[in-house]
């Protein structure tokens, strides 16, 4: 048969936009109810078109600044673990120490290990020292579990660079310094930026970890956890929705500028 023969041909095409079609399908449902006019209290049943979310997208009390607050921790979570994370990586790879190989299977505990049981962990270490719970403790966290993404992502990358072209630096007279601007940093930057972009969407959306150490601290996913108990409002459908654009922009701004690299290079 024509069909069966066409579907065996293209299977994993199929497979790849079903998959793709129900990861994004969540995210189509919030960006069309950001348009919604509920009746009542829950945004949960489509009634009529409107903009009026749009044109007021902090109508709502704290939403606004909640989610000022979360970007600020994200920002703040994604610079400490991308600089720790990037020299922790750089280290695991380029030198030889003792307990370096128990160091290598520790990093991976915070991404094996439940959220919760890491939650309720760094809870009791800042009881114990005597800290109030607020925006620090919750930095201090994010950092922590962040850090073991962005030290994977920079090692695999540091992983693959070739020492050759860091020798040929030095061959030509360029200091340490030198050869580490020119020639490493430019080399290992995907997997920094890959691990900074990951560090960011991790600690942006975290809530348990976060509900665990934020005491009266209320962020953006602690907010609309709470609003789901009363009810929600649409104007967090647009802030999903905004988010959502911003990071698929990203990426594609992303792509073209690897394309229009490899094809500057192939000229």
């Amino acid at each position: 048969m024509p069909v069966l023969r066409l579907l065996r041909r293209n299977l994993v095409v199929i497979a790849g936009l079903l998959t793709l079609a129900y990861m994004i399908l969540p995210n189509v449902v919030v960006m069309v109810f950001s348009f919604n006019r509920p009746e009542g209290r829950f945004n949960y049943a489509w009634q009529e078109f409107s903009l009026d979310a749009w044109k007021d997208p902090c109508g709502v009390a704290d939403l606004c600044g909640s989610l000022s607050l979360s970007l600020r921790i994200a920002v703040w979570a994604t610079v400490g673990a991308t600089v720790l994370g990037t020299m922790t990586a750089f280290a695991l790879v380029r030198y030889r120490f003792r307990a370096r190989g128990a160091i290598n299977s520790l990093i991976f505990l915070p991404m094996a290990m439940p959220e919760v049981v890491m939650a309720a962990a760094l809870l009791t270490l800042f009881l114990n020292m005597g800290a109030e719970l607020g925006f620090w403790t919750v930095l201090i966290a994010h950092i922590m579990f962040c850090l073991s993404f962005v030290v994977t992502a920079v090692k695999a990358r540091v992983m693959s660079m070739d020492p050759r072209l860091e020798e040929a630096a030095r061959d030509l007279y360029a200091g340490p310094v030198q050869t580490f601007v020119r020639v490493t940093l430019p080399i290992a930057a995907p997997g920094i930026a890959a691990g900074a972009l990951l560090a960011f969407a991790l600690s942006f959306d975290d809530f348990i970890i976060t509900n665990f150490n934020a005491g009266s601290t209320v962020t953006f996913p602690m907010f609309v956890w709470g609003s789901a108990q009363r009810g929600t409002p649409v104007q967090i459908n647009v802030i999903g929705t905004a988010m959502f654009v911003i990071a698929v922009a990203l990426v594609l701004a992303g792509q073209l500028i690897a394309n229009r690299r490899k094809s500057n290079a192939g000229k």
